[in-house]
């Protein structure tokens, strides 16, 4: 858990700092930066994306992740966990699922959450308490949340729950995970999660077109599970 509780510190430290020096930074300056962050997470969800043995399964895990989604109403859950979030600590005016707190609440708490690093360095992390992977992958989230702070706002700080509860769980549980999950399970859950990372650049960082991302969430189990379906017929 101590790569975790790092991890947590850097996006509240690089918010924080966002939050600071934010207001000094013109509208136009903040969109540039979100816009970059954008096309970089767009470019990582296709690396990992390439990591697939086989795309058919990561179709199939996100079809089928996204009906049970949509029959959680995951997305809905997230959104109103934002806004139950907003009217307690946040002072904005706008409200609702569009507002700027529940927009950075979601993205942050997606971007930080999603990707190899989140789970292979919380599985490391738990088994032998080398947290070395989640401290690259906090470096990376600090700098991160400056740049979505100073545009987002204050929702970006309170991504830092579900990065406890993602990956202090994934944590507690490393050591179940690592004598069921293989190197091919690993590949595919990988890649459906940069699938996943290209929804959310598309919908709530370029904004070219609204994707209930968070609905997407359990195919990243479902990937696994199919892989080793698979294995079992063979």
């Amino acid at each position: 858990m101590t790569g975790t509780f790092i991890n947590i510190a850097a996006i509240l430290i690089g918010g924080t700092i966002g939050l600071i020096f934010g207001a000094r930074i013109s509208e136009r300056y903040k969109t540039t930066v979100i816009a970059g962050m954008g096309l970089f997470t767009v470019v990582m969800g296709l690396q990992m994306f390439l990591k697939s043995g086989n795309q058919l399964i990561v179709l199939g895990a996100l079809i089928i992740g996204a009906l049970i989604g949509e029959w959680l109403k995951i997305e809905d859950r997230l959104q109103a966990f934002g806004q139950a979030l907003e009217q307690r600590f946040s002072q904005e005016a706008e409200t609702g699922t569009g507002s700027k707190f529940v927009r950075g609440f979601m993205v942050a708490s997606l971007l930080f959450s999603i990707g190899p690093m989140a789970i292979l360095g919380s599985i490391q992390d738990g088994l032998t308490g080398d947290y070395n992977l989640l401290a690259v992958k906090s470096t990376l989230d600090g700098f991160a949340s400056i740049a979505f702070a100073s545009t987002l706002g204050v929702g970006v700080l309170f991504s830092s729950i579900i990065t406890l509860i993602y990956q202090g769980g994934i944590s507690l549980l490393a050591g179940q995970l690592n004598a069921i999950v293989t190197v091919p399970m690993m590949n595919e859950m990988t890649a459906t999660g940069g699938v996943i990372l290209l929804g959310l650049a598309i919908s709530n960082l370029l904004e070219i077109k609204k994707i209930r991302v968070g609905n997407f969430l359990p195919a990243l189990a479902v990937a696994p599970l199919i892989v080793w379906i698979i294995e079992v017929l063979k």
